[in-house]
């Protein structure tokens, strides 16, 4: 039934795969009519919101652009210093169509999305196999914590992926292998909230367990205080000091809870939080409102999107 199914899929979509991640306008993005026809206005798959709803899963901020795209399948890439992710309509509606799902093309759109949050338009490489794991991983959580089944989160890749491993993809077993892995771990994360207690976090080389922070959370949202020591983050919930370049005179600071924590003359603000990522290179991402989202490396450098160094993570 399968390689049926394949059969008919391949002669729908003229043979087509998802495509992986680029830092530049790949080949398969030119536009047939020039650059004003690259992409079209942003667009909703059906009469779901489905980028938003990918976000809110992850509670992350879109910091990209979707648009309907002359692409062959779907793409995340980099142009002009702006994040895209690129999709071809036709491409999508005909999966969804044959595969009878809508989950099958949320899927796509969510492993796109993945190489953009896990870091991986940021190396000028191409498409790889480690990446295109970690974006199907990426894939699978999400999709599970937006209610899809297994299967359903497996859909496409089941009958799109060629069976044995390319130079840029993985074969069809470790596709669905990382799928499956990420499904899982956001089933067992939905399982343990019902649950009580924290589980430990990791954070940079740190195993330690977290403990609440009481401190920081009544500072932060008590009323301007003229006591010092209450306008100071407590040592003991410190992890790592944020020094960004272009705020050399800011004290930032990651919390043992993970919250990205601004010391100012009234006292603690939370301004963001700290971000796990399944890239092996930037496997933490800082997200804040005061500044756009900045990747960690596994030597604590902080990155922009585009790549250049802005800062680094210290001790205190």
């Amino acid at each position: 039934m399968e390689k049926h199914m394949r059969r008919v899929l391949l002669s729908v979509l003229t043979g087509l795969f998802i495509t992986g991640a680029s830092a530049v306008t790949p080949a398969v993005a030119e536009p047939k009519g020039g650059a004003a026809t690259a992409y079209g206005a942003p667009s909703k798959l059906g009469a779901r919101d489905v980028i938003n709803e990918i976000i809110d899963v992850v509670g992350l901020k879109p910091r990209f652009e979707v648009r309907a795209a002359n692409v062959p399948n779907a793409a995340a890439v980099i142009m002009n210093g702006q994040r895209y992710i690129l999709y071809n309509e036709n491409f999508v509606n005909s999966l969804n169509t044959a595969l009878r799902t809508d989950w099958a093309g949320i899927s796509i759109l969510a492993h796109e999305i993945g190489h953009h949050l896990n870091g991986h338009t940021l190396s000028k490489g191409g498409s790889n196999q480690q990446d295109e794991l970690e974006a199907d991983e990426f894939s699978g959580f999400v999709l599970r914590k937006m209610g899809a089944s297994l299967s359903e989160a497996q859909a496409a890749i089941k009958v799109l992926a060629d069976d044995e491993d390319s130079y840029t993809h993985p074969g069809k077993s470790s596709r669905l292998t990382a799928i499956s892995k990420g499904w899982r771990n956001a089933h067992d994360q939905i399982l343990a909230s019902a649950k009580a207690g924290t589980p430990n976090r990791t954070v940079a080389g740190i195993n330690r367990p977290v403990a609440s922070e009481p401190a920081v959370a009544t500072v932060a949202n008590t009323k301007r205080s003229t006591s010092t020591s209450s306008r100071k983050m407590p040592a003991q919930y410190i992890m790592r000091q944020v020094k960004l370049q272009s705020l050399p005179n800011e004290r930032i600071f990651v919390t043992t809870s993970f919250s990205l924590v601004r010391e100012t003359d009234q006292g603690m603000e939370v301004i963001g939080k700290l971000q796990k990522t399944n890239n092996r290179n930037f496997p933490y991402m800082l997200e804040s409102r005061y500044f756009n989202a900045l990747f960690v490396s596994t030597e604590g450098i902080l990155l922009n999107e585009e790549g250049r160094k802005v800062g680094v993570l210290t001790t205190t």
